[in-house]
């Protein structure tokens, strides 16, 4: 498969398999081995590149980027982040400065990831940083030296890479849209489909797998939109999980938040939300939130589009109602649920899975509970509601003493499992007391979270 793409500033046609990634290919095809492969599975960062479209520039992991994903698009690897008179870039020479480098080895991805912040004018730095993992130096130099960096000049090559995009060639293999790829599906419906690939990316890197024949779906323009009205929110399943986390934090705070925590930033400016969902992961951490407030999910086939509850999408462990050749095209979430709150549970504070994951709706009138959605992940083989605590809820006062008494149909909802992230027996009480903790907070009780690693 063809890919024409800029590469530190040069027009590049490569061609590989279709699941050949872009780390592979610098390093043993163009010999650029300043982006490092560390962990190879998206954690650790070192493989850093910054990666331009029509959009502005990104910090994406390289490792599972796969190459048909960058065509049209222009790419800078630690080798082509330069200042404007070829010295050393701003956050190169900060680094230098404030001593943020020991062994090296993880310094081309911090200076990727710095300077694309350094691009957008981002300062929030522990969030921007929070993919890049460091285990000689320390923290403090790196984030001194991305802070000291912030007033220097963004480079002209950064303007200079995103108005030569128009000059590239589209690739005539990718679909353009969703009419596009439902017709490919129908064609061949056993087409594998890669949207963000931050989960497919680990089955070739870590399980060797073959594939087999695969779309992307990077290319489809319709499938990225967000259309906000008085009601809902559209959204399209190409939307990135950063690009939904920027849509939904003025509605939903609480949502975002939790998506704060959903891997790095260049995992979440590559993963799609209809990604997420369609993979069908008990531990997916958007599914429960997005069940809590009542979100329908658009299928489509061919033609033929379907519209359904999320939370009948999901049937058992592995198992989804997608039929063959049917892909998701999108989700529609209601606005106005003010008292939603999700909360994850993790090892890890920040960049880690969840061992279960809560979601909140519930609507208090007159001191007494109207309705009530709570949906989990974690908690069983697929993401679900609690009905039966929703059932022991509604209806009654909003008080302790009907929190007390739900405690007992938790057991009934969920028969959690023990594994490496958590035992069953702590999964059912860490889910008993966030709803403790979420009447709290609705009273104005203040709670504390401890960002503690185990």
């Amino acid at each position: 498969m063809k890919t024409t793409f800029l590469l530190n500033g040069e027009t590049v046609t490569a061609e590989t398999p279709p699941t050949a990634t872009l780390l592979d290919w610098l390093r043993l095809n163009q010999h650029l081995t300043g982006t490092k492969e560390g962990c190879n599975e998206g954690d650790c960062g070192a493989c850093t590149v910054m990666v331009q479209d029509e959009n502005g520039p990104r910090a994406l992991n390289a490792c599972i980027l796969f190459m048909p994903q960058i065509a049209g698009k222009a790419v800078r690897t630690v080798e082509g982040i330069r200042a404007n008179d070829g010295a050393l870039h701003p956050v190169q020479q900060a680094m230098v400065d404030h001593h943020g480098s020991q062994c090296g080895f993880c310094t081309p991805g911090f200076i990727a990831s710095m300077a694309t912040a350094h691009a957008t004018g981002a300062t929030d730095f522990d969030d921007r940083l929070a993919g890049n993992l460091c285990r000689c130096t320390g923290y403090a130099p790196i984030i001194r030296a991305a802070e000291a960096a912030v007033d220097a000049p963004v480079p002209d090559w950064v303007g200079v890479d995103r108005a030569a995009l128009a000059a590239l060639p589209s690739d005539p293999e990718l679909p353009r849209s969703s009419d596009e790829l439902a017709a490919i599906l129908t064609a061949a419906p056993d087409t594998r489909i890669i949207a963000g690939g931050t989960d497919v990316g680990l089955w070739v890197t870590k399980q060797m797998r073959d594939l087999g024949p695969v779309v992307f779906l990077h290319a489809c323009k319709d499938l990225q939109q967000i259309t906000v009205t008085d009601t809902d929110m559209h959204v399209g399943a190409g939307v990135t999980v950063e690009t939904l986390r920027e849509a939904i934090a003025p509605h939903y705070p609480s949502f975002a938040e939790m998506l704060r925590r959903y891997g790095s930033t260049q995992v979440r400016s590559a993963a799609t939300i209809g990604g997420n969902i369609a993979n069908g992961s008990p531990i997916g951490d958007s599914p429960p939130a997005l069940i809590a407030l009542g979100t329908q999910l658009h299928l489509r086939q061919g033609d033929t589009r379907r519209t359904i509850a999320l939370e009948d999408f999901f049937i058992d462990y592995g198992k989804q109602d997608r039929q063959l050749g049917e892909f998701v095209e999108g989700i529609t979430l209601p606005l106005g649920a003010p008292d939603l709150k999700v909360y994850k549970i993790s090892k890890r504070f920040d960049q880690d899975i969840s061992a279960l994951c809560g979601a909140f709706n519930i609507t208090v009138q007159e001191g007494v509970v109207a309705s009530a959605r709570i949906a989990f992940g974690g908690m069983a083989g697929i993401p679900k509601r609690a009905s039966t605590v929703e059932k022991a809820l509604i209806g009654q006062p909003w008080t302790m003493d009907t929190i007390t008494v739900a405690r007992d149909a938790w057991a009934q909802d969920f028969t959690p499992l023990s594994d490496m992230r958590a035992s069953a027996d702590y999964r059912l009480e860490v889910a008993r007391n966030l709803l403790t903790r979420y009447y709290a907070e609705t009273q104005g009780t203040p709670t504390t979270v401890l960002e503690v690693e185990l």
